[in-house]
Protein backbone atom coordinates (compact mmCIF):
# COMPACT_ATOMS: atom_id res chain seq x y z
CA UNK A 1 0.00 0.00 0.00
CA UNK A 2 1.20 3.26 -0.97
CA UNK A 3 -0.35 4.97 1.54
CA UNK A 4 0.72 6.80 5.53
CA UNK A 5 -0.57 3.63 6.39
CA UNK A 6 2.05 1.53 4.02
CA UNK A 7 4.86 -1.20 5.89
CA UNK A 8 7.96 -1.54 3.86
CA UNK A 9 11.13 -3.70 3.49
CA UNK A 10 13.32 -2.15 1.65
CA UNK A 11 14.61 -4.99 -0.08
CA UNK A 12 11.95 -5.54 -1.61
CA UNK A 13 9.92 -2.26 -2.07
CA UNK A 14 10.29 1.34 -1.42
CA UNK A 15 7.07 1.95 -1.33
CA UNK A 16 7.40 5.91 -1.73
CA UNK A 17 8.85 4.98 -5.48
CA UNK A 18 6.27 2.65 -6.04
CA UNK A 19 3.25 3.52 -8.12
CA UNK A 20 -0.22 3.79 -6.61
CA UNK A 21 -2.59 0.80 -7.30
CA UNK A 22 -5.55 1.77 -8.97
CA UNK A 23 -7.63 0.09 -6.08
CA UNK A 24 -5.92 3.04 -4.30
CA UNK A 25 -6.66 6.08 -6.41
CA UNK A 26 -9.74 7.38 -4.80
CA UNK A 27 -9.16 10.72 -5.32
CA UNK A 28 -11.94 12.38 -7.17
CA UNK A 29 -12.01 15.97 -9.35
CA UNK A 30 -13.72 17.47 -5.98
CA UNK A 31 -11.12 15.97 -3.65
CA UNK A 32 -8.58 17.61 -5.47
CA UNK A 33 -10.41 20.97 -5.64
CA UNK A 34 -10.99 20.73 -1.61
CA UNK A 35 -7.81 19.83 -0.71
CA UNK A 36 -5.85 22.67 -2.14
CA UNK A 37 -8.45 25.07 -1.95
CA UNK A 38 -7.58 23.96 2.34
CA UNK A 39 -4.12 23.78 1.10
CA UNK A 40 -4.30 27.62 -0.22
CA UNK A 41 -5.65 29.19 3.17
CA UNK A 42 -3.91 30.74 5.48
CA UNK A 43 -2.54 33.44 7.50
CA UNK A 44 1.27 33.14 5.83
CA UNK A 45 -0.81 33.60 2.95
CA UNK A 46 -2.37 36.38 4.08
CA UNK A 47 0.89 38.16 5.39
CA UNK A 48 2.35 37.70 2.31
CA UNK A 49 0.06 39.83 0.18
CA UNK A 50 0.21 42.65 3.43
CA UNK A 51 3.60 42.57 1.48
CA UNK A 52 1.97 43.98 -1.62
CA UNK A 53 1.65 47.08 0.26
CA UNK A 54 2.44 50.09 0.08
CA UNK A 55 4.81 48.99 -2.40
CA UNK A 56 1.96 48.78 -5.30
CA UNK A 57 -0.88 50.56 -5.80
CA UNK A 58 -4.35 48.93 -5.41
CA UNK A 59 -4.97 48.39 -9.09
CA UNK A 60 -1.54 46.97 -9.46
CA UNK A 61 -1.86 44.56 -6.39
CA UNK A 62 -4.46 43.31 -7.91
CA UNK A 63 -3.39 42.54 -11.06
CA UNK A 64 -0.43 40.66 -9.50
CA UNK A 65 -2.72 39.12 -7.35
CA UNK A 66 -4.53 37.49 -10.40
CA UNK A 67 -1.49 37.00 -12.68
CA UNK A 68 0.53 35.09 -10.11
CA UNK A 69 -1.77 33.00 -8.80
CA UNK A 70 -3.00 31.78 -11.89
CA UNK A 71 0.79 31.28 -13.25
CA UNK A 72 1.80 29.56 -10.02
CA UNK A 73 -1.57 27.40 -10.20
CA UNK A 74 -1.24 26.54 -13.29
CA UNK A 75 1.96 25.08 -12.72
CA UNK A 76 1.06 23.30 -9.49
CA UNK A 77 -1.97 21.99 -11.68
CA UNK A 78 0.47 20.14 -14.10
CA UNK A 79 2.30 18.94 -11.87
CA UNK A 80 -0.28 17.48 -9.93
CA UNK A 81 -1.52 15.83 -13.34
CA UNK A 82 2.23 14.24 -13.82
CA UNK A 83 1.87 12.64 -10.31
CA UNK A 84 -1.66 11.33 -11.08
CA UNK A 85 -0.71 10.12 -14.41
CA UNK A 86 2.29 7.86 -13.33
CA UNK A 87 0.46 7.34 -10.25
CA UNK A 88 4.14 8.33 -8.63
CA UNK A 89 4.98 10.32 -5.23
CA UNK A 90 7.61 14.04 -5.79
CA UNK A 91 10.44 11.43 -4.66
CA UNK A 92 9.60 8.86 -7.09
CA UNK A 93 9.48 11.87 -10.04
CA UNK A 94 13.01 13.17 -8.63
CA UNK A 95 14.52 9.50 -9.40
CA UNK A 96 13.26 9.39 -12.39
CA UNK A 97 14.27 12.61 -13.93
CA UNK A 98 18.34 12.78 -11.97
CA UNK A 99 18.33 9.37 -11.49
CA UNK A 100 18.43 7.18 -8.22
CA UNK A 101 21.47 8.39 -6.59
CA UNK A 102 21.25 12.03 -7.21
CA UNK A 103 18.01 12.41 -6.50
CA UNK A 104 18.68 12.18 -3.03
CA UNK A 105 20.00 15.51 -2.89
CA UNK A 106 16.79 17.63 -4.31
CA UNK A 107 14.94 14.88 -2.16
CA UNK A 108 17.09 15.42 0.82
CA UNK A 109 16.22 19.32 0.27
CA UNK A 110 12.67 18.71 0.39
CA UNK A 111 12.35 17.23 3.42
CA UNK A 112 14.54 20.19 4.90
CA UNK A 113 12.23 23.05 2.90
CA UNK A 114 8.83 21.05 4.54
CA UNK A 115 10.36 21.17 8.11
CA UNK A 116 11.00 24.62 7.58
CA UNK A 117 7.69 25.10 6.32
CA UNK A 118 6.12 23.41 9.43
CA UNK A 119 7.67 25.25 11.64
CA UNK A 120 6.47 28.12 10.25
CA UNK A 121 3.00 27.14 10.44
CA UNK A 122 3.33 25.73 13.60
CA UNK A 123 4.43 29.54 14.43
CA UNK A 124 1.65 31.51 13.00
CA UNK A 125 -0.66 29.36 14.99
CA UNK A 126 0.75 29.46 17.79
CA UNK A 127 1.39 33.65 17.28
CA UNK A 128 -2.03 33.78 16.57
CA UNK A 129 -3.66 32.03 19.73
CA UNK A 130 -1.24 34.48 21.99
CA UNK A 131 -3.07 37.52 20.15
CA UNK A 132 -6.38 36.41 20.46
CA UNK A 133 -5.59 35.30 23.83
CA UNK A 134 -4.47 38.91 24.80
CA UNK A 135 -6.44 40.63 23.06
CA UNK A 136 -9.74 38.97 23.18
CA UNK A 137 -9.42 37.57 26.77
CA UNK A 138 -6.45 39.30 28.61
CA UNK A 139 -4.28 36.48 29.12
CA UNK A 140 -0.96 37.54 28.78
CA UNK A 141 0.73 33.72 27.04
CA UNK A 142 4.06 35.98 25.83
CA UNK A 143 6.20 34.65 27.94
CA UNK A 144 8.34 31.49 28.02
CA UNK A 145 5.57 29.13 29.47
CA UNK A 146 2.69 30.68 27.61
CA UNK A 147 4.87 29.87 24.09
CA UNK A 148 5.65 26.37 24.71
CA UNK A 149 2.07 25.60 26.06
CA UNK A 150 0.45 26.69 22.80
CA UNK A 151 3.49 25.63 20.46
CA UNK A 152 3.00 21.95 21.95
CA UNK A 153 -1.08 22.27 21.62
CA UNK A 154 -0.78 22.70 17.90
CA UNK A 155 1.85 20.67 17.29
CA UNK A 156 -0.16 17.64 19.36
CA UNK A 157 -2.84 18.10 16.94
CA UNK A 158 -0.95 17.99 13.82
CA UNK A 159 0.57 14.60 15.52
CA UNK A 160 -3.13 12.88 15.99
CA UNK A 161 -3.95 13.83 12.47
CA UNK A 162 -0.94 12.30 11.08
CA UNK A 163 -2.02 8.93 13.52
CA UNK A 164 -4.96 8.46 10.67
CA UNK A 165 -4.92 7.53 7.12
CA UNK A 166 -3.85 10.40 4.97
CA UNK A 167 -6.79 10.01 2.41
CA UNK A 168 -9.50 9.46 4.67
CA UNK A 169 -8.41 12.55 6.58
CA UNK A 170 -8.11 14.75 3.32
CA UNK A 171 -11.89 12.98 2.04
CA UNK A 172 -13.54 13.38 5.74
CA UNK A 173 -11.74 16.07 7.50
CA UNK A 174 -11.05 18.20 4.88
CA UNK A 175 -13.39 17.72 2.53
CA UNK A 176 -16.85 17.63 4.64
CA UNK A 177 -16.13 19.55 7.62
CA UNK A 178 -13.28 21.98 7.69
CA UNK A 179 -13.62 23.21 4.03
CA UNK A 180 -17.33 25.07 4.78
CA UNK A 181 -16.41 26.55 7.43
CA UNK A 182 -13.16 28.16 6.20
CA UNK A 183 -15.40 29.59 3.56
CA UNK A 184 -17.75 30.78 5.86
CA UNK A 185 -14.83 32.71 7.70
CA UNK A 186 -13.57 34.04 4.23
CA UNK A 187 -16.79 35.24 3.05
CA UNK A 188 -17.34 36.74 6.62
CA UNK A 189 -13.66 38.70 6.45
CA UNK A 190 -14.57 39.91 2.92
CA UNK A 191 -17.76 41.66 3.61
CA UNK A 192 -15.86 43.30 6.54
CA UNK A 193 -12.78 44.17 5.06
CA UNK A 194 -14.59 45.32 2.24
CA UNK A 195 -16.96 47.59 3.94
CA UNK A 196 -14.13 49.33 5.48
CA UNK A 197 -12.33 49.71 2.55
CA UNK A 198 -15.56 51.20 0.67
CA UNK A 199 -15.89 53.35 3.65
CA UNK A 200 -12.51 55.19 2.59
CA UNK A 201 -13.67 55.12 -1.02
CA UNK A 202 -12.43 52.58 -3.27
CA UNK A 203 -11.60 54.70 -6.38
CA UNK A 204 -9.08 55.97 -4.09
CA UNK A 205 -7.44 52.68 -2.85
CA UNK A 206 -7.82 51.36 -6.95
CA UNK A 207 -6.17 54.73 -8.20
CA UNK A 208 -3.56 55.07 -5.45
CA UNK A 209 0.03 54.93 -6.69
CA UNK A 210 2.59 52.18 -5.12
CA UNK A 211 6.07 54.17 -3.32
CA UNK A 212 8.18 52.13 -6.09
CA UNK A 213 10.10 49.71 -3.78
CA UNK A 214 8.41 47.01 -5.38
CA UNK A 215 7.59 46.15 -9.82
CA UNK A 216 5.25 44.30 -10.89
CA UNK A 217 7.13 41.13 -11.83
CA UNK A 218 8.72 41.21 -8.62
CA UNK A 219 5.44 41.05 -7.29
CA UNK A 220 4.10 38.37 -9.48
CA UNK A 221 7.16 36.37 -8.56
CA UNK A 222 5.80 37.00 -4.89
CA UNK A 223 2.84 35.71 -5.13
CA UNK A 224 3.70 33.02 -7.45
CA UNK A 225 6.07 32.23 -4.30
CA UNK A 226 2.93 30.41 -2.81
CA UNK A 227 1.72 28.15 -5.27
CA UNK A 228 5.69 27.10 -6.35
CA UNK A 229 6.21 26.31 -2.57
CA UNK A 230 3.94 22.87 -3.03
CA UNK A 231 5.72 21.90 -6.07
CA UNK A 232 7.52 19.46 -4.14
CA UNK A 233 4.70 18.01 -2.67
CA UNK A 234 1.77 18.17 -4.52
CA UNK A 235 1.82 14.85 -6.64
CA UNK A 236 2.54 12.98 -3.34
CA UNK A 237 -1.59 13.77 -2.83
CA UNK A 238 -2.03 13.68 -6.72
CA UNK A 239 -0.91 10.38 -7.08
CA UNK A 240 -4.04 9.05 -5.77
CA UNK A 241 -6.40 10.59 -8.44
CA UNK A 242 -8.36 8.74 -10.19
CA UNK A 243 -7.11 10.74 -13.98
CA UNK A 244 -4.28 13.41 -14.52
CA UNK A 245 -7.45 15.74 -15.96
CA UNK A 246 -9.28 15.32 -12.72
CA UNK A 247 -6.02 16.00 -10.64
CA UNK A 248 -5.20 19.22 -13.38
CA UNK A 249 -8.47 20.73 -12.71
CA UNK A 250 -9.35 20.60 -9.30
CA UNK A 251 -6.13 21.55 -8.16
CA UNK A 252 -6.32 24.71 -10.65
CA UNK A 253 -9.29 25.63 -9.44
CA UNK A 254 -8.88 24.87 -5.81
CA UNK A 255 -5.78 26.64 -5.38
CA UNK A 256 -6.40 30.12 -7.64
CA UNK A 257 -9.14 30.51 -5.70
CA UNK A 258 -7.65 29.83 -2.65
CA UNK A 259 -4.57 31.87 -3.47
CA UNK A 260 -6.49 34.83 -4.85
CA UNK A 261 -8.91 34.84 -1.89
CA UNK A 262 -5.96 34.92 0.61
CA UNK A 263 -3.82 37.35 -0.76
CA UNK A 264 -6.71 40.10 -1.36
CA UNK A 265 -7.80 39.83 2.11
CA UNK A 266 -3.82 40.17 2.90
CA UNK A 267 -4.01 43.61 0.54
CA UNK A 268 -7.29 44.63 2.47
CA UNK A 269 -6.36 44.47 5.36
CA UNK A 270 -2.55 46.01 5.03
CA UNK A 271 -5.02 48.82 2.92
CA UNK A 272 -7.73 49.44 6.03
CA UNK A 273 -5.90 48.92 9.28
CA UNK A 274 -3.52 50.94 11.15
CA UNK A 275 0.23 51.05 10.07
CA UNK A 276 1.56 49.54 14.12
CA UNK A 277 -1.18 46.77 14.05
CA UNK A 278 -0.17 43.14 12.35
CA UNK A 279 -2.32 41.08 10.56
CA UNK A 280 -4.29 39.24 13.33
CA UNK A 281 -5.41 41.99 15.17
CA UNK A 282 -6.26 43.96 12.26
CA UNK A 283 -8.13 40.42 11.69
CA UNK A 284 -9.85 40.64 15.45
CA UNK A 285 -10.72 44.00 15.24
CA UNK A 286 -13.21 43.03 12.33
CA UNK A 287 -16.54 42.56 13.52
CA UNK A 288 -16.90 38.84 13.74
CA UNK A 289 -13.24 38.55 13.50
CA UNK A 290 -12.29 36.58 16.71
CA UNK A 291 -14.46 33.44 15.25
CA UNK A 292 -13.28 33.62 11.52
CA UNK A 293 -9.63 34.38 12.83
CA UNK A 294 -10.49 30.52 14.72
CA UNK A 295 -11.50 29.24 12.15
CA UNK A 296 -8.46 29.93 10.04
CA UNK A 297 -6.40 28.80 12.50
CA UNK A 298 -7.89 25.52 12.64
CA UNK A 299 -7.75 25.29 8.70
CA UNK A 300 -3.78 26.27 9.55
CA UNK A 301 -3.12 22.70 10.51
CA UNK A 302 -3.76 21.36 7.15
CA UNK A 303 -1.15 22.64 5.96
CA UNK A 304 0.97 21.82 8.84
CA UNK A 305 -0.40 18.75 8.26
CA UNK A 306 0.61 18.31 4.41
CA UNK A 307 4.08 19.74 4.89
CA UNK A 308 4.80 16.85 7.41
CA UNK A 309 3.31 14.09 5.41
CA UNK A 310 5.27 14.43 2.28
CA UNK A 311 8.26 15.26 4.49
CA UNK A 312 7.35 11.77 5.65
CA UNK A 313 6.53 10.07 2.25
CA UNK A 314 10.40 12.02 1.30
CA UNK A 315 12.16 10.54 3.68
CA UNK A 316 10.83 7.27 3.69
CA UNK A 317 12.21 7.11 -0.32
CA UNK A 318 15.86 7.71 1.45
CA UNK A 319 15.21 5.38 4.39
CA UNK A 320 12.32 2.74 4.05
CA UNK A 321 13.16 0.80 6.61
CA UNK A 322 10.84 3.23 8.63
CA UNK A 323 6.83 4.09 7.40
CA UNK A 324 5.37 6.99 6.24
CA UNK A 325 3.10 6.92 9.58
CA UNK A 326 6.56 6.91 11.48
CA UNK A 327 8.10 9.05 9.89
CA UNK A 328 5.59 11.37 10.24
CA UNK A 329 5.33 11.20 13.90
CA UNK A 330 9.31 11.60 14.26
CA UNK A 331 9.19 14.92 11.76
CA UNK A 332 5.81 16.49 13.57
CA UNK A 333 7.61 16.10 17.07
CA UNK A 334 10.93 17.70 15.74
CA UNK A 335 9.31 20.78 14.03
CA UNK A 336 7.21 21.08 17.37
CA UNK A 337 10.37 21.34 18.77
CA UNK A 338 12.16 23.78 16.86
CA UNK A 339 9.23 26.11 16.44
CA UNK A 340 9.71 27.03 20.01
CA UNK A 341 13.09 28.68 19.39
CA UNK A 342 12.18 29.90 15.43
CA UNK A 343 11.92 33.55 15.22
CA UNK A 344 9.26 35.08 12.60
CA UNK A 345 11.38 36.80 10.78
CA UNK A 346 12.89 37.18 6.69
CA UNK A 347 9.70 35.73 5.81
CA UNK A 348 10.37 37.18 1.76
CA UNK A 349 13.53 36.08 1.68
CA UNK A 350 12.63 32.08 2.84
CA UNK A 351 9.83 32.23 0.20
CA UNK A 352 12.21 32.87 -2.51
CA UNK A 353 15.12 31.26 -1.41
CA UNK A 354 12.88 28.34 -1.94
CA UNK A 355 12.04 29.28 -5.48
CA UNK A 356 15.36 29.95 -6.30
CA UNK A 357 15.57 25.54 -5.71
CA UNK A 358 12.64 24.27 -6.59
CA UNK A 359 11.62 26.41 -9.68
CA UNK A 360 14.45 24.88 -11.64
CA UNK A 361 13.71 21.68 -10.08
CA UNK A 362 10.49 21.05 -11.64
CA UNK A 363 11.19 23.01 -14.93
CA UNK A 364 13.51 20.18 -15.50
CA UNK A 365 10.84 17.43 -14.39
CA UNK A 366 8.03 18.64 -16.39
CA UNK A 367 10.35 19.46 -19.18
CA UNK A 368 11.35 15.19 -18.68
CA UNK A 369 8.33 14.24 -17.22
CA UNK A 370 5.17 16.61 -18.47
CA UNK A 371 4.17 15.18 -21.35
CA UNK A 372 5.62 11.49 -21.21
CA UNK A 373 3.60 8.60 -21.32
CA UNK A 374 2.60 6.93 -17.64
CA UNK A 375 4.55 4.17 -16.57
CA UNK A 376 5.46 1.92 -13.96
CA UNK A 377 7.13 1.56 -10.92
CA UNK A 378 10.52 3.74 -10.04
CA UNK A 379 13.39 0.98 -9.33
CA UNK A 380 16.80 1.72 -8.84
CA UNK A 381 17.69 -1.39 -11.05
CA UNK A 382 15.85 -0.04 -13.82
CA UNK A 383 17.54 3.41 -14.12
CA UNK A 384 20.47 5.40 -14.24
CA UNK A 385 22.32 6.47 -10.95
CA UNK A 386 23.03 9.85 -12.21
CA UNK A 387 21.29 11.81 -15.21
CA UNK A 388 24.07 14.52 -15.77
CA UNK A 389 22.22 16.74 -18.30
CA UNK A 390 19.12 16.64 -16.32
CA UNK A 391 21.07 17.74 -12.71
CA UNK A 392 23.43 20.27 -14.89
CA UNK A 393 19.95 21.81 -16.18
CA UNK A 394 19.11 22.57 -12.26
CA UNK A 395 21.91 23.78 -10.82
CA UNK A 396 22.11 26.13 -13.87
CA UNK A 397 18.69 26.92 -13.18
CA UNK A 398 19.45 27.66 -9.37
CA UNK A 399 22.29 29.89 -10.96
CA UNK A 400 20.38 31.66 -13.33
CA UNK A 401 17.37 32.41 -10.32
CA UNK A 402 19.79 34.05 -7.91
CA UNK A 403 21.62 36.11 -10.95
CA UNK A 404 18.41 37.18 -11.92
CA UNK A 405 17.13 38.04 -8.13
CA UNK A 406 20.21 39.95 -7.36
CA UNK A 407 21.05 41.50 -10.64
CA UNK A 408 18.14 42.78 -12.18
CA UNK A 409 15.26 42.18 -8.50
CA UNK A 410 12.06 44.66 -10.04
CA UNK A 411 12.41 42.05 -13.40
CA UNK A 412 11.42 38.41 -11.34
CA UNK A 413 12.94 35.72 -11.67
CA UNK A 414 10.60 33.03 -11.64
CA UNK A 415 9.29 32.67 -15.05
CA UNK A 416 12.30 33.26 -17.01
CA UNK A 417 14.74 30.47 -14.42
CA UNK A 418 11.18 28.12 -15.19
CA UNK A 419 10.45 28.81 -19.12
CA UNK A 420 15.09 28.13 -19.91
CA UNK A 421 15.07 24.77 -17.42
CA UNK A 422 12.06 23.47 -19.24
CA UNK A 423 13.28 24.28 -22.69
CA UNK A 424 17.03 22.78 -22.32
CA UNK A 425 15.32 19.49 -20.22
CA UNK A 426 12.78 19.22 -22.97
CA UNK A 427 15.09 19.62 -26.11
CA UNK A 428 17.81 17.26 -24.24
CA UNK A 429 15.08 14.78 -22.99
CA UNK A 430 13.96 14.29 -26.79
CA UNK A 431 17.07 13.67 -28.14
CA UNK A 432 17.47 10.63 -26.39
Amino acid sequence: MANSDSTANSSTLNTALAPVSQAERVFTWNTHAALWFSMGVGLLVMQTGAYLVPALGGRDAAVAVLVGSLLGSALLAWTARVGADHGLSSAALMHRTYGSMFAHLPVFLNVVQLIGWTMFELVIMRDGTITIAKNSFGLALDGAGGLVLTTLLWGVLVTLMLVGNMTTTVRRLLGRYALPLVIASLVWLTWEFGRQLQATGLDVFWTRKGDGTMGMPAAVDLVMAMPVSWLPLVADYSRFGRSGRSAFSGTLLGYTLANVWCYALGVMAATVAPPTDDLVTALLLAQGGLLALGLILLDEIDNAYGDVYSGAVSSHSIIPKFTVRQWSIGIAVLCTGLAMVLPMRSLENFLLLLSSVFVPLYGVILGRQGSSSPSGSVQKSTMAKFEPVAAGIWIAGIALFQVLSNLAPGWGATLPTLAATFALAWLTGSKR
